[in-house]
This record gives C-alpha cells, structure tokens and sequence, in this order.
C-alpha cells in the first residue's frame, strides 16, 4: 500500500561552536618537516609529524639507546621471515657494536640461516615440490641440523649454541652471513625454541626427538636466565607471531616466581600484520606493572634497517 516518503530533517536550529574555542587533536606543530637532500637519520626522525608512530617510534629509540648505553641487555626475538628478507647483515653489525645482547629463534630460523652458511641461499618453492612429497627434503640442512642437535644432546648444550658450534667447524662458505656462526664466534647467546613437527628437519631420518627436546628446553632455561637481567634493558619481537611471545610470556612469569625484579623494561613488535599474541604478551602484559611497550607495522625490509639506522644514530650522538 502507499506511504508516505519522509520528510528531510531541517538543520536549521542546530546548535554550533566557534572553531576557536575547540580543542583539537591535531594542530599544525604536529606536521612533519619537510625532507631535504644529505638529512642525517635524527634529523630524518626528529622531522617525523607528532602523531602516533612519529610519537612512538622517537620515544622507543630514545629508550632503547638508554638502555644500549646503561649496559642493559637489548633482547632480539625473531621469526624466520627476518632471515628469509635479507636482514642477516644488519643484526650481525648490530652484534658487532654490542647493542644486540642476545636473539632467539624458532625452529624455522636455525634452518634458513644453516642453508645461507652452506650455500648462500634459501626458501623452496613449496608449491612446486609439495605434490610430490619432496617439500623440505634437502638432504644436506637435515644432516647438518639434525646432528649438530644430537652433539649437543650429548655435550649438554643449548640448541643454538650446537648448531653455532657446528656451522664454524664446518667452515661453510657463507658463515659471515650467518646469524648463528657470527653469534658463536662474539660469544652472543642464541636461544633456538622449537615446536616438534613445524620444521621440515623433524621429517629428516636422522630427526632425534629427545635431542631436540633436550636442546630446545635447554635454550628455555637459558632464555629465562636472560630474561631474568632484563630490568632497564629492551626486548623486540620481529615477525613472530605465536611461539616466541608466548616462549617469552612464560620465562618472564618464571623469573618473577623465583623473585627476580623485572619490571621496568621496554617492550616492541615489529611486524608487517598485528597479531594477538605479540600485541598482548610483548607489548601490553609484561609492562602493566612498569616499562613500556610500543607496536609497529611494516614490512620487516624496510623498518628493521630504518631501526638500525636509528639506534646507532642516536648512540652516536649521545
């Protein structure tokens, strides 16, 4: 049946405010400055508008080239993805300086960065192997990995430290680039967490599940000693998106039981997608008593050597 359309509402009685007397968020102090030929990084940063990020990411570089020049550790967590995007080169000088104290791994990272060691190169094709069942069936990362882990099941040392250990007795060609070699060689603990059955060398017939328990849970203790000095230092999560922030989580709730004082300390994740666990068990829960925890989103490519860049900046200025 007919209606009735509608009638417009009339706006002409609204009530209205001077623009002057308002606040507001955003004034023109908060625009960044213009970029210009030959800037140094500081200047490039200090430009930065005064908004979110520009905010943040300041403040985060401030805090951590405090803590770098305080002698505190500078704690790095990192998936593969970081390897995989070329980054090698940046955390390894960033070891060399000593501002990088310590790195953990997921169990993809020890695989990447042992191929990039024996050959320079990385990262199959799954698409193109896994219907023939021949996705991460390169022979020589599972006999490198898998008995380095063995050796040291038996020498009753960490995961990271066998396959260090094991790259540098290998001399491979590539060990320059290698996060775990040049680690071992400045004497710079690397802690490997592994979750059994997510990495191709657990398919491998030389896989030996109690040594890599023994190895991954030896790293765990050594991974919660780390974090038990973290008072004043720094912690990053690059790109892991579950396993090192919940690995993480529950070394800092270990080192508290057993009355440690860590709690003021800052927190970062660097990824190019913000997930839950990071945001949550990084950025927000381990700093509700003191510190701060700060969230940024990119691609690791560009923001890691932006970081980098930053921090020595900074130290250098300081």
């Amino acid at each position: 049946m007919p209606t009735t359309p509608p009638e417009p509402l009339d706006f002409s009685k609204l009530q209205t405010y001077s623009v002057h007397g308002r606040h507001s968020k955003v004034t023109v102090k908060d625009f960044a400055s213009p970029v210009r030929p030959g800037m140094t990084v500081t200047e490039l940063i200090k430009g930065l508008p005064s908004q979110f990020a520009g905010v943040d990411f300041p403040e985060f570089i401030t805090r951590t080239a405090t803590a770098v020049c305080s002698k505190r550790p500078l704690m790095i967590g990192m998936g593969a993805h970081v390897i995989k995007v070329g980054l090698n080169p940046i955390l390894i000088d960033l070891m060399k300086r000593g501002i990088i104290t310590s790195i953990a791994l997921n169990g993809a990272g020890i695989i990447h960065d042992t191929e990039i060691a024996m050959v320079g190169r990385t990262s199959e094709e799954v698409a193109d192997v896994l219907g023939a069942g021949a996705f991460g069936a390169a022979r020589e990362t599972g006999e490198v990995l898998n008995r380095a882990i063995k050796q040291g099941a038996e020498k009753n040392i960490g995961l990271g430290k066998a396959v260090g250990r094991a790259l540098l007795a290998h001399e491979f060609p590539y060990n320059d680039q290698s996060l775990l070699a040049q680690a071992e060689k400045m004497n710079i603990p690397v802690t490997v967490h592994v979750a059994v059955g997510t990495d191709i060398i657990h398919i491998h017939p030389g896989a030996d599940g109690a040594a890599i328990g023994q190895t991954s849970y030896h790293d765990f203790q050594v991974f919660s000693r780390l974090v038990s000095s973290l008072e004043g230092g720094v912690y990053i999560n690059i790109g892991s998106a579950v396993l090192l922030p919940e690995v993480f989580l529950k070394a800092l709730t270990v080192v508290r039981n057993l009355g440690f004082e860590v709690k003021d300390f800052t927190t970062a994740n660097f990824d190019f997608i913000r997930h839950y666990r990071p945001a949550t068990n990084v950025v927000h829960r381990p700093t509700l008593e003191g510190g701060k925890g700060y969230n940024f989103t990119g691609h690791h490519e560009l923001m890691i050597p932006l970081l980098a860049a930053a921090i020595v900046d900074r130290l250098q200025a300081i």
